[in-house]
């Protein structure tokens, strides 16, 4: 499809454009972070002419993303990073409005979604921006002769750091990539407030359940997990954690809530909301255990959490109830739902994080291109943290764009904190 200015796209409807600008515009107030940045790449143009292509979710957020890149100079092309996640009406908005070509449909088909990511890839990108490591992961293995373009990646999730690291190990990695996930003011925030409140505002437009008094589990006790059992416990339900690692079952544990194996959860569990980043999470022992009635879903990234084809052999029906609200009778009468077909339930039923946090997240994304552009020369083909100074000096904008002063150190204190002579 090609759009009437001519910008290169593959979208739902064009028509959309103009909703989908009022709710760019709308989501840009609440992201001070990224619009100081991209004052300064108007003026500066530190990403002229540099092929980007991004693999990411299409919502608002990601468009003032885009705008912001775009601005700097950048050459772009963007592709949905889930089937589900894409806001229609923003990517006909980035289009028609913004001049960006962009890949993305809600609910597009599997083979529609690689389609898209070889569309971002046909740009032949200098720069990777990616929410998953699909884009990477097909530029390798489907596109290999075009990594010898790129002088790096981003990489915004848990999940695609662990792909990338395992890249790495094995040392099939073509070019450095900057882990967004690892940076304090993405995973500490992002993860654990966005993810908390996106995933239960989800859940609650596609079932209206009340979640007090609830048996509410959480597979995954990392930031995302915390996230979840913090807003979860906040409703008033009772939460249930299940972990592998013993490290965070015990946090849970000293956090208030129940940590119990996945089997003993399946048993008493209301609703169950996995956050690993693993496959397998919920298999069919636990569904042969659940409760008629039991609510199951996926705010981790890929629908692999949840086994569904388990779960399709061991139902006698399926049927839709609601938007996004699949009912599995089983055998003996019993009836699980599944939210979402097992994908990001916070971006599939609701509109991902708010803009307030993922201004954070942005921002880091933004400068961290910016600084693969002045040292991809120097940078080994591995993953790399966001660097401390671009962290602080997100956290800094933050606070400021939100009015709050915090204390210095005292020449004094720095000299106290560096030294190991002076004692008690």
């Amino acid at each position: 499809m090609t759009s009437p200015t001519k910008t290169p796209c593959d979208v739902k409807d064009l028509a959309m454009a103009d909703q989908g600008k009022r709710r760019i515009e709308w989501a840009n107030q609440s992201m001070p972070v990224l619009q100081t940045i991209r004052k300064q790449f108007i003026k500066h143009q530190p990403l002229k002419d540099i092929r980007v292509s991004a693999c990411l979710h299409v919502t608002t957020e990601t468009a003032n993303l885009m705008i912001a890149l775009r601005d700097g100079g950048a050459n772009i092309v963007l592709c949905a990073s889930n089937p589900l996640s894409t806001q229609d009406d923003v990517a006909a908005s980035l289009v028609a409005d913004y001049g960006i070509p962009t890949y993305a449909i809600k609910g597009e088909d599997n083979d529609s979604y690689y389609k898209h990511i070889g569309a971002a890839l046909d740009h032949k990108p200098q720069v990777t921006m990616d929410d998953g490591c699909d884009l990477v992961h097909m530029l390798h293995t489907a596109r290999p002769e075009l990594a010898e373009h790129v002088i790096g990646g981003t990489e915004e999730t848990t999940t695609g750091v662990i792909r990338l690291r395992a890249m790495t190990k094995q040392g099939v990695l073509k070019f450095p990539v900057v882990a967004i996930n690892d940076a304090e003011t993405k995973h500490l925030f992002d993860n654990r407030y966005g993810t908390g409140q996106s995933t239960l505002d989800g859940i609650l437009r596609a079932t209206n359940l009340l979640f007090a008094g609830l048996n509410v589990v959480v597979a995954g006790y990392g930031w995302c997990g915390k996230g979840v059992a913090l807003r979860s416990r906040g409703l008033g339900a009772s939460v249930i954690v299940c972990e592998t690692n013993p490290t965070r079952a015990i946090e849970a544990v000293m956090d208030g809530h129940r940590v119990m194996s996945m089997l003993e959860a399946a048993k008493i569990g209301d609703i169950f909301i996995t956050v690993t980043g693993n496959k397998s999470v919920l298999v069919r022992e636990h569904f042969e255990h659940m409760k008629d009635g039991a609510v199951v879903c996926n705010s981790g990234h890929f629908n692999v959490e949840i086994d569904l084809v388990a779960l399709e052999k061991m139902a006698s029906t399926k049927r839709p109830t609601k938007p996004m609200v699949d009912e599995y009778v089983m055998r003996d009468g019993r009836k699980v739902y599944v939210l979402g077909e097992g994908r990001l339930i916070n971006l599939a039923s609701a509109e991902g994080h708010p803009a307030s946090v993922m201004d954070m997240s942005f921002a880091n994304q933004a400068l961290s291109v910016e600084y693969l552009l002045k040292n991809h020369a120097t940078l080994e083909k591995k993953v790399f943290a966001v660097p401390e100074p671009i962290d602080r000096q997100v956290a800094k904008m933050k606070l400021e764009s939100m009015g709050i002063k915090i204390d210095r150190l005292t020449p004094e204190q720095e000299e106290y904190l560096a030294s190991w002579s002076e004692g008690t």
